[in-house]
């Protein structure tokens, strides 16, 4: 029989199509078809920005270069640091809209027009995005996703509560058919025993253990700046940064000495996390030695005393039944200088896993 062979497409939103060996389809060959557009992201990327809005202005042309090598199919943002847009135009007391930026004032409608445009490039277009922000030029994150992939809900809170978002726009929780992945900026745990420090970090570990141990329904990748080096192997300099002081003050509990996301305290709960969620710190899996060159991911200012100080802050967790199909996982900065920054003081961290097999236990053809 004559078959009638077609070149691989790209569709619309550039995932790529298996060709089809001819155009009259059986009820077999649609059911692939479908299994095909409805395929799970397999490629991911996290990166604090340290400002979108600055990195669109002066490091765009580099970094989407690094976004066309990769072609992730998620990227995930952190510190977006563009203030979401009020949700009433009548009054400035009304509740923000944190899932729109604003733009409400010349300077706020420049700025957004600047960052939408480069997001509106065919590379960028590519893509679905979904804000949330703080009312200040203060955190937020963002999550892009390949339009070709489905997702079955994005919600803005640890709590799953669709219209609610999580305060500073810390949260980004999107499911698909067989996973979820969480992109979180984590609070800072601070140097002092404070409301907005130590106990607001406590708290938001709390709710995370509390996060995964609820939802091990299914495979979870939980990335982000997770502002926590886990092991003395993640900082370039363990005496340092386990002794470091803000002007002198020296914290009640020892536990909670030294720099923040270092501390004893935010360690251990880090490792708690870890271990009742069963969950595996991606690079670390691959990873096993130390890795003076590359293997951090937000490094301190080249002048002052954090000159050469690094810390591996930014992280892909997965749940322990997707180890074994994470193929890569690297962070891609490297030097005093910030090679690979791309203007931030933290440097974007990439996942890539395999599919998962269904067929495993099928005879071979």
């Amino acid at each position: 029989m004559k078959r009638f062979f077609k070149v691989v497409e790209k569709d619309s939103d550039k995932c790529s199509k298996k060709a089809k060996e001819n155009d009259n389809k059986n009820e077999e060959e649609e059911e692939e078809e479908e299994k095909e557009t409805n395929k799970e992201p397999l490629k991911f990327m996290t990166w604090n920005a340290n400002s979108l809005f600055l990195r669109v202005k002066n490091n765009w042309s580099e970094f989407s270069n690094f976004i066309t090598t990769f072609d992730p199919d998620v990227i995930a943002i952190q510190e977006v640091r563009m203030p979401a847009a009020s949700s009433s135009s009548n009054s400035k007391s009304a509740p923000k809209n944190q899932a729109e930026i604003k733009d409400d004032t010349n300077s706020s409608r420049e700025e957004k027009r600047i960052l939408m445009r480069a997001l509106s490039n065919p590379l960028f277009g590519n893509y679905r995005v979904w804000w949330s922000l703080a009312d200040s030029k203060y955190a937020g994150t963002a999550l892009f996703v390949k339009k070709c992939f489905k997702p079955k809900s994005v919600v803005f809170h640890l709590d799953k509560i669709a219209s609610k978002h999580e305060p500073d726009g810390r949260v980004i929780l999107i499911e698909f058919e067989t996973l979820r992945l969480l992109n979180t900026y984590v609070p800072n745990n601070g140097w002092k025993e404070e409301a907005n420090s130590f106990q607001r970090r406590r708290k938001w570990d709390k709710r995370i253990l509390e996060f995964v141990n609820q939802n091990s329904d299914k495979p979870l990748i939980w990335c982000g700046d997770l502002n926590v080096s886990h092991e003395e192997i993640d900082v370039s300099h363990p005496e340092f940064f386990s002794t470091a002081k803000l002007n002198g003050y020296v914290p009640p509990n020892k536990e909670d000495y030294g720099q923040p996301g270092f501390t004893l305290a935010e360690r251990a709960r880090f490792g708690t996390i870890l271990r009742e969620g069963k969950l595996v710190d991606a690079y670390r899996f691959l990873h096993k030695d130390k890795d003076m060159e590359q293997g951090f991911s937000w490094s301190g200012n080249p002048v002052g005393r954090y000159r050469g100080k690094r810390m591996r802050i930014d992280y892909f967790i997965v749940s322990e039944k997707l180890k074994e199909n994470i193929i890569a996982c690297e962070m891609h900065g490297q030097g005093i200088e910030l090679q690979g920054f791309y203007g931030s003081d933290h440097c974007p961290v990439t996942l890539e896993l395999a599919p998962s097999s269904n067929s495993q236990n099928e005879d071979p053809i």
